[in-house]
């Protein structure tokens, strides 16, 4: 069933758009009276001339919601709570709107021509941009207490239809470079936010991982006329020892060079920049496979008294960019996580910190044995 959308506004002008997979949904109408005056705008990025990268300047950040009570939960519907919250309806499936403190946003506070754009003395190492972009919230469902892996997978195919739907509308914005989906899972990643929820940053810019991501495919184009996602998928699934889970359309895999102590990728069978042109069938499938591996996630460690530890994780899709290099780039998902054991976790410290060099205390074929050992 294709979910059902209504795009609505918040009281400060941000977009607020509902899909609803349940049958006879009530029409999203409710306005949002909360007096928030005028919409946060975004503030600057710099160049970093050091690594040639862009970073974001945005102070008013500092000041956003951090950890509230369930009672005070801005994600949770409104009427459920002791304080309205972003979503102005009673009950919703799936719903997203612009992040009420944007790192990057169509309004910016910083205006071209300042000290430090090009013309400026200094310009090639002083540069400065506005951070026009978009930050989006995706809450996966109402249910404050639940989890990704709790969803059906109904609810996981919305959520899907939901990233593709967002990627392509924010993809089509003149001013950007970058459409990236992820979640932040656990308070040991850093989530300040404990509803069940994933982000949709829109970059100005090709971020830097993207951008080495981008240059490895080109250059591996150039030499062989193949995709380099696709090579290195079919060697994983020739060596087997690290593939997690083989469904008709995607693979779990652990990457031969896996950098942190649990890492999963997730990759389609087919060829395909991003999550708008996976097919129907790709979608149901993804749904299926993806909650399978997060239940796999939640059952990799075990406390002493035999229960399972929830994982904290970020996972994020990495998409194509939207101007340049499509033709050589191809979606996967990408699992990891800080948790090196029960209690211990891993951290980026002086190697990696420092200088990118990654240290993995754990083999990536005993991540994926374990994976596959724990499966349903």
């Amino acid at each position: 069933m294709t979910p059902t959308r209504t795009s609505r506004r918040l009281a400060d002008g941000r977009e607020i758009i509902y899909f609803d997979d349940t049958p006879d949904s009530p029409a999203r109408v409710v306005e949002d009276t909360r007096p928030l005056g005028s919409r946060a705008p975004s503030g600057e990025i710099r160049f970093d001339a050091l690594v040639g990268d862009w970073v974001a300047v945005a102070g008013h950040r500092s000041n956003r919601t951090f950890l509230p009570p369930k009672d005070e939960c801005p994600l949770c519907p409104t009427g459920t709570g002791s304080v309205p919250s972003e979503v102005p309806e009673a009950s919703y499936d799936v719903v997203v709107f612009e992040n009420r403190f944007p790192s990057y946003s169509p309004v910016s506070a910083h205006e071209p021509g300042e000290p430090g754009e090009p013309g400026e003395p200094g310009d090639e190492l002083i540069r400065t941009r506005p951070a026009l972009g978009r930050c989006e919230v995706v809450c996966f469902t109402s249910d404050h207490e639940s989890t990704f892996a709790d969803l059906t997978p109904e609810r996981a195919r919305t959520v899907i239809d939901a990233w593709a739907d967002r990627t392509a509308e924010l993809g089509a914005v003149p001013e950007i470079e970058q459409v990236f989906c992820f979640e932040n899972r656990g308070q040991q990643i850093g989530v300040t936010l404990n509803h069940p929820h994933g982000q949709i940053y829109a970059y100005p810019y090709v971020p830097q991982r993207s951008a080495a991501l981008l240059a490895q495919a080109t250059e591996h184009h150039a030499r062989t006329g193949r995709l380099l996602g696709a090579d290195i998928l079919a060697a994983e699934r020739d060596a087997k020892d690290r593939v997690v889970i083989d469904s008709e359309h995607w693979t779990a895999y652990v990457p031969f060079a896996a950098r942190w102590p649990v890492e999963v990728h997730l990759a389609p069978h087919r060829d395909v920049p991003d999550l708008p042109a996976l097919d129907d069938d790709e979608r149901d499938d993804l749904a299926a496979v993806y909650l399978d591996l997060l239940g796999r996630l939640d059952r990799y460690y075990v406390a002493k008294d035999g229960s399972a530890i929830r994982l904290p994780y970020i996972a994020g899709w990495h998409q194509a960019p939207t101007r340049v290099g499509r033709d050589v780039s191809r979606l996967h998902l990408q699992v990891m996580s800080v948790l090196r054991s029960p209690k211990k976790l891993k951290y980026l410290a002086g190697s990696e910190s420092g200088v990118g060099g990654w240290v993995n205390d754990v083999s990536p074929e005993q991540i994926a044995a374990r994976l596959r050992e724990v499966a349903p």
